[in-house]
């Protein structure tokens, strides 16, 4: 064997290890006391009920016993965090305090002497990292959407914001709030707090092509943004339930786990304990994660990407979704699997392999292959020129291939090419931005790479065309549908969180 041929084995031999040691290890649920039937019993009341699932890993004793993605979804796909974004900043000001570049009593308004405003009210003065983390800072309404949408320097617009109440003493969401702790991680170490983490938790964890929305002044959001993976999560989460010990080393200590964990405050301290016991969202707040019924806590993003962490159990459970009844998917895991988690490993059953064909056959459905063709030779090498629409789409293209269209949707910007498939979904990639709750926040996506996506389409009826786009590193679908009359067309645009609003575009075939 040649010097060159042993150095490049020796290379790829460094890398499989090296991959092998990132992974979490892997189980059967029987091996570690779980039942393969409750799992199975699980997946399909998710699949009967109004939530769609993405992705779910299940961890026992610190191992995978389960894990499955929704296609198109799949493991080496990002996904876009939203709020569980937020307890990943909180663990960034816990290796900021360990590293004693600052307190959680440290006032807020010490790290920003130029952006303070004319007069310093005794509430914003007051003001302490702690009442950040814990969501109590006392605005009321809080002001994230008006600042992010309307202000480059959110900082500012923060501080700005009057306090009606005392910072400590009541609950409300406060995303702009996590924002500022990571704007102060980067004003106490020089860096952004994804850059932060990087050397202290992701690489340790072996996470990595992991990307986090910015600020337009180059300050990572903080409260939403971070893509990353379902295993990443997943290990987020055994980190927490390792007290902060991962393979022999303490990478953060376990004091900050057990203070980031523990409850602090009460969001709805009116409710009776009857009320309280329905909701997982009135179980006590941590610093910047939830605490849940079943002495479990959780990060927790907007429709339903969850990392959920069960100390009693010594489990954790990472999912992603798109849901407009998020309780209902926790409702599913307390019902389900929790139970299902026993003391003892239990007897090998054919329950197992039965689980794991099912998670390896997960799918999300592409809208059924439909043989007419409708009006597709009226539209087929021709341009729809529409109206003036307040999306900025100027013109529609199709051509079409085999079992396949490509649309070429031209705005007063930028042309973008998207495919469908029929009966299947089609991936690619495109520069078009995807709908997302922040979609309007000054410097949104800027340094994101362009979205992944999956279209189909459906002929609904001969003059009725579906296309439907699922960004698939985010939660959400956008869907088309052109309605054809002679050389007039309507279209009507909808995204999958906002069923309530549609967008009607109006045009003609020329």
């Amino acid at each position: 064997m040649t010097n060159k041929l042993r150095s490049t084995s020796l290379l790829i031999l460094m890398l499989s290890v090296l991959s092998t040691t990132a992974q979490l290890p892997r189980s059967t649920p029987e091996a570690e006391g779980v039942s393969s039937a409750s799992i199975l019993d699980f997946i399909k009341a998710v699949e009967t009920s109004k939530n769609e699932f993405h992705s779910i890993m299940i961890l026992r004793h610190g191992k995978v016993i389960t894990e499955g993605w929704w296609k198109p979804y799949r493991s080496d796909l990002k996904h876009t965090m939203y709020s569980v974004s937020k307890s990943f900043t909180a663990t960034a000001i816990g290796f900021a305090v360990a590293e004693k570049k600052l307190t959680v009593n440290d006032p807020v308004i010490s790290f920003f002497p130029d952006e303070l405003p004319d007069t310093v009210s005794d509430y914003l003065r007051a003001l302490t990292v702690k009442d950040l983390l814990t969501m109590s800072v006392g605005q009321d309404p809080e002001p994230t959407g008006p600042v992010i949408v309307t202000q480059d320097n959110w900082v500012r617009g923060f501080l700005s914001t009057p306090i009606k109440n005392k910072p400590g003493s009541t609950f409300l969401y406060n995303s702009l709030a996590t924002y500022m702790l990571s704007a102060i991680v980067q004003k106490a170490t020089g860096e952004r707090v994804l850059q932060y983490l990087n050397p202290r938790l992701f690489t340790p964890l072996g996470i990595k092509n992991i990307d986090w929305e910015i600020d337009p002044k180059g300050i990572n959001s903080g409260g939403w943004g971070l893509r990353l993976k379902t295993e990443d999560m997943a290990k987020f989460g055994q980190l927490f339930l390792q007290k902060g010990e991962w393979k022999g080393k303490q990478i953060i200590p376990s004091s900050w786990i057990e203070e980031a964990s523990s409850f602090k405050i009460d969001q709805k301290p009116q409710l009776s304990q009857e009320e309280k016991n329905k909701s997982d969202w009135t179980q006590g707040y941590c610093y910047q994660m939830w605490r849940c019924r079943n002495n479990a806590y959780r990060g927790d993003g907007a429709f339903g990407q969850y990392i959920i962490m069960l100390p009693d159990q010594d489990a954790v459970i990472a999912i992603t979704s798109e849901t407009g009844d998020m309780q209902d998917e926790l409702n599913l895991v307390w019902k389900y699997l929790l139970p299902a988690m026993g003391n003892k490993r239990l007897p090998a059953s054919a329950n197992s392999l039965a689980l794991k064909q099912k998670m390896a056959g997960l799918s999300l459905k592409a809208p059924l292959k439909n043989p007419s063709q409708g009006a597709l030779s009226m539209i087929s090498g021709k341009t729809i020129v529409l109206e003036k629409n307040e999306k900025n789409i100027e013109s529609l293209s199709f051509s079409a291939a085999k079992g396949s269209y490509t649309m070429k949707m031209k705005t007063d910007t930028s042309t973008y090419s998207l495919s469908f498939a029929t009966g299947q979904w089609k991936n690619g990639v495109t520069n078009r931005k995807g709908p997302n709750l922040v979609f309007r926040a000054r410097g949104h996506f800027k340094e994101l790479p362009a979205p992944l996506v999956s279209g189909a389409y459906f002929w609904q009826d001969s003059n009725s065309l579906e296309l439907d786009l699922r960004y698939i590193e985010s939660p959400h679908t956008e869907k088309m549908v052109f309605h054809f009359e002679g050389t007039n067309v309507q279209i009507e645009i909808q995204n999958s969180f906002d069923a309530s609003s549609k967008t009607i575009l109006k045009g003609k075939i020329k």
